[in-house]
């Protein structure tokens, strides 16, 4: 049976309050200050790869709208990492973040060290939303339902315990802030309009839960390689690596 618009939008919502990566112990460990500087740096370096593949993953999605009306909706995703004339982007916020914790922001950048399930986990991502329905590719997005809540947590909880956060380093998820409500208040519209059957719904809810074991994932790897039981993979970043010179940390 087809549930009501309210009733699809409470199913989705629950999916966030069950499954989203906020519950997830690293997490808690990082918004605490439990976690070592070289934890932080761990983070900061696997979590690059998501952000630098968001905008590859937004591509492959307007690669396949026929509607010119939702690709220039959809457009002002890729801006938001990117960037544009007027605004430099998640991608560079999120290198200024890479420097203030100590890490070459060119390393960082090339990608070099990244754990192999954070490559699996994110390349899954891009695959799916390039081979899926429109609607499951835009239902996967609607994670940002609840990123506002994990931005304003993890804002709070870094500027009490890490020296290194500012204005400045931190300006990434400030930005968020304002930006994720506005894509989430399209794409949640959209899949509750498209999804206008129980078969549709299901579908909807199954792709916002993969994208929940997605980000899930990514933590995982990270909790196992550098906190318990601190197993690093062959080839993934290890402390002092990529490391910015005292000297170009002060500058």
């Amino acid at each position: 049976m087809t549930a009501s618009r309210q009733e699809f939008e409470a199913r989705l919502r629950q999916i966030g309050a069950d499954r989203y990566h906020d519950k997830h112990p690293f997490h808690k460990m990082l918004h605490s200050g439990g976690c070592t500087p070289d934890q932080v740096r761990a983070w900061v370096i696997n979590r690059y790869y998501y952000q630098s593949h968001i905008p590859i993953k937004d591509a492959a999605f307007m690669s396949r709208v026929d509607d010119p009306e939702l690709r220039r909706k959809w457009r002002s995703r890729i801006e938001d990492h990117d960037g544009t004339a007027e605004n430099e982007g998640g991608i560079k916020r999120w290198l200024r973040l890479a420097t203030a914790v100590g890490l070459d922001p060119d390393y960082v950048a090339s990608e070099r060290g990244i754990l192999p399930a954070t490559k699996f986990a994110v390349d899954a991502y891009v695959r799916f939303v390039r081979d899926k329905t429109l609607l499951e590719a835009v239902a996967a997005s609607l994670t940002e339902l609840f990123a506002p809540k994990i931005h304003a947590e993890r804002i709070e909880g870094l500027l009490a315990n890490y020296d290194f956060a500012d204005d400045s380093s931190l300006s990434y998820f400030r930005k968020r802030l304002t930006e994720a409500p506005k894509d989430v208040a399209f794409g949640l519209a959209w899949v509750l309009d498209h999804a206008d059957t129980a078969e549709k719904q299901d579908m909807a809810a199954a792709a916002l839960i993969f994208k929940t074991d997605v980000l899930w994932a990514q933590l995982d790897a990270l909790h196992a390689a550098y906190v318990d039981p601190a197993r690093t993979p062959p080839g993934a970043w290890v402390p002092g690596e990529g490391a910015l010179p005292a000297k170009a940390r002060a500058s």
